[in-house]
């Protein structure tokens, strides 16, 4: 066995030696895709994380400053419900605890923001606002008006975050899944081309093997592996070139991670979390390795009748 794997990672070395500039061309078209494939999934990821406070048709949240007492909370509230423009069952509470669990979210990509700017005693707590059918006119004036209320901080609609998302979001994420997509299917034929060029350049070697019985199998192996290494190298570059991206991204975003912002911390929300491009990376691998697999086993079985 020891024999058989060094005898197809000798086999493959030496093909990618035989193709370098095919070899390149497919694993560089590879790494772009992924890459492309990659940033869609960030984008995708900040914008839910930008969403994350505008679920269940909420179309404007109250600030509360720190430290707001219970009379004071019922005096915002009762301010809210006197504007006629939600009733008792659209206006929701977010407690210290639910409002710290939702900045873990909206400030994924700035943990340490969150550990060391927030704990249960200071972090401002929210009313959330889902408005009743014809409010939605009213909800600017409501916000100058409640802007001015005792012990609130600030107040955000909905609409000056969900233009942003609607103008560039779903764009981006089309153009780019397409380009990955499209980018994707000619490394994968580029891959094709390869494997066909390092059979024919073998056409002799592998009559020989196959007249004193080596199988299709033993044959093919060498061939996928190649197409292996060249989708895991591109994997590799377009996952590094990922975590580039996400860290220059996270470095002009930074300017607005004032954490006592509501405008900041709605636009630091457009951080993607390490952890969360850790998991892509992975995935960027994966799809790499396998359709470079699946691409050169094509070739090689449509061409090993040689």
């Amino acid at each position: 066995m020891l024999a058989r794997l060094a005898y197809w990672l000798r086999e493959t070395r030496a093909s990618f030696q035989r193709n370098m500039t095919l070899t390149i061309a497919s694993i560089l078209t590879a790494a772009v895709a992924l890459f492309l494939a990659g940033t869609t999934f960030l984008i995708q990821k900040a914008f839910n994380n930008l969403l994350v406070q505008w679920q269940d048709d909420v179309e404007m949240i109250v600030f509360v400053k720190e430290g707001a007492t219970e009379e004071q909370l019922a005096l915002i509230q009762s301010e809210i419900l006197s504007l006629n423009i939600t009733t008792p069952e659209g206006l929701t509470y977010l407690p210290p605890v639910e409002a710290l669990e939702q900045a873990r979210i909206v400030l994924a990509g700035q943990p340490e923001s969150v550990r060391n700017s927030f704990t249960e005693q200071n972090i401002p707590t929210q009313f959330r606002i889902k408005p009743i059918p014809g409010a939605d006119d009213q909800l600017v004036d409501a916000r100058g008006q409640l802007q001015a209320v005792n012990h609130v901080h600030d107040v955000v609609l909905a609409a000056d975050i969900l233009d942003v998302y609607r103008s560039l979001s779903g764009f981006v994420r089309v153009v780019t899944l397409v380009a990955s997509v499209v980018l994707l299917a000619i490394a994968v034929l580029l891959i094709w081309n390869t494997i066909r060029t390092a059979m024919f350049a073998r056409r002799r070697e592998i009559e020989v093997m196959k007249l004193v019985g080596a199988t299709d199998w033993f044959i093919r192996i060498p061939f996928m592996m190649e197409g292996l290494v060249q989708g895991l190298i591109g994997g590799t570059a377009a996952s590094l070139s990922l975590f580039g991206v996400n860290s220059l991204w996270g470095g002009r975003l930074a300017q607005f991670a004032d954490s006592k912002s509501s405008a900041g911390t709605s636009i630091a929300a457009l951080q993607v979390s390490g952890g969360y491009v850790q998991g892509v990376a992975i995935m960027l691998l994966v799809i790499g390795m396998l359709a470079g697999a699946i691409g050169a086993g094509v070739a090689s079985s449509k061409f090993l009748d040689v």
